[in-house]
């Protein structure tokens, strides 16, 4: 008996070891028991097929079975037809096939026909059946669902630079919900050099190879990745998706991808300008001479190192004041002043790159006479 499969291919019914051995007497032949029915050698179904598509182009990826229906292994090199199907219960139409050795992975593309390439959304049905030496099998795989219909129309204009907390990434708006950007990590390790052993509760986690952000339609056009490292070396690319609901699924319908954009994450921004500089002058005593007490906004910057911090008196330019360490909190004692004098400060803030912001507004005060 032969039972018709989506494909329009035949598979042989199993013949079940009772059925052979019904009415078989065994006497006097020296056999221990039944003959065993012979092997129909029927490699196991496919269970793990997934497909992708991306514009116009699907692709599938499985792993072929290691053994047969009688759970012997495998030894040879095994058949996979593909088919794809627009609807449940309509005749699977063939796509290709493909050898690969049993256990192995396998791959199989296609550039969708045109009339599956255009018009609304819909679903569409992939799956492959692995056949034996007689073109028989033992059914299909599970359904991997793709889109059909046209696909969103591809990201253009996509840039990068770096930006104050990140790498700005800008591209041209389009009509679809949802912009993809993928970042791969193209910076090697230098030659030699070890991984770290510094496992602790503070130690930085490893740098992803890739990183995928999701964005909004109302973004703009526009996406700040902050979760980036400097002195690396990153590429963007970016597509376009548009969402569709088939049945209880949400599926994706991708455009192709944008062409690359690569960018070295210098630390080309320096911090930002300390605010609310105030100073304050206390008199001379106990043994102890006049100063001038200041004290700012502190920055929050995670590659902070510290404050700079300048003085100068009416006419005079600028001098550095404080240590040539940077000067660690939102605080600086001046002890180097005179009575009867009015001074004028200025703190900036520098980065562990050694950039250093713009001066802060000026803060001025008269230290009082004795």
């Amino acid at each position: 008996m032969r039972t018709p499969g989506r494909f329009g291919w035949s598979a042989s019914a199993v013949l079940t070891a009772s059925a052979l051995a019904a009415g078989l007497v065994l006497g006097g032949c020296g056999m221990p028991g039944a003959p065993q029915p012979p092997s129909l050698d029927l490699p196991d179904p496919v269970t793990d097929l997934s497909a992708v598509r991306t514009g116009d182009q699907v692709q599938l990826t499985w792993t072929m079975p290691r053994k047969n229906t009688d759970r012997l292994p495998i030894k040879r090199v095994l058949v996979a037809r593909v088919c794809r199907s627009e609807s449940a219960g309509a005749v699977c139409s063939a796509a290709g096939n493909v050898q690969a050795g049993p256990g192995s992975d396998a791959a199989f593309s296609e550039t969708l026909p045109a009339a599956l390439a255009l018009g609304q959304p819909r679903p569409l049905t992939y799956f492959v059946e692995v056949i034996n030496r007689k073109a028989r099998s033992a059914g299909l795989s599970n359904g991997a669902d793709v889109v059909a219909g046209e696909a969103p129309a591809p990201v253009d204009g996509l840039s990068a630079r770096m930006a104050k907390n990140g790498v700005l990434l800008r591209w041209t708006p389009g009509s679809a919900n949802v912009v993809r950007l993928d970042r791969k990590l193209l910076t090697s390790p230098a030659p030699g050099a070890k991984p770290k052993e510094d496992t602790g509760p503070t130690a930085p986690s490893p740098e992803p190879h890739q990183r995928t952000l999701l964005i909004q339609a109302g973004a703009g056009g526009r996406a700040l990745d902050t979760d980036i490292r400097f002195d690396q070396n990153y590429e963007y690319r970016a597509q376009r998706l548009a969402m569709v609901t088939a049945g209880n699924k949400k599926l994706e319908l991708a455009s192709t991808f944008s062409a690359p954009v690569r960018i070295d994450t210098r630390n080309i921004v320096p911090p930002d300008t300390p605010a609310e500089l105030a100073a304050v002058a206390t008199v001379a005593e106990n043994g102890n001479g006049p100063a001038v007490d200041l004290s700012w906004q502190p920055d929050t910057e995670a590659d902070l190192a510290g404050y700079v911090v300048y003085r100068r008196e009416a006419g005079s330019p600028w001098q550095r004041i404080s240590p040539p360490q940077p000067v660690v909190g939102p605080g600086f004692h001046d002890p180097n002043v005179q009575a009867g004098h009015t001074y004028f400060y200025a703190v900036t803030a520098i980065d562990q790159g050694g950039l250093e912001s713009g001066r802060s507004t000026e803060a001025h005060e008269t230290v009082p006479n004795p």
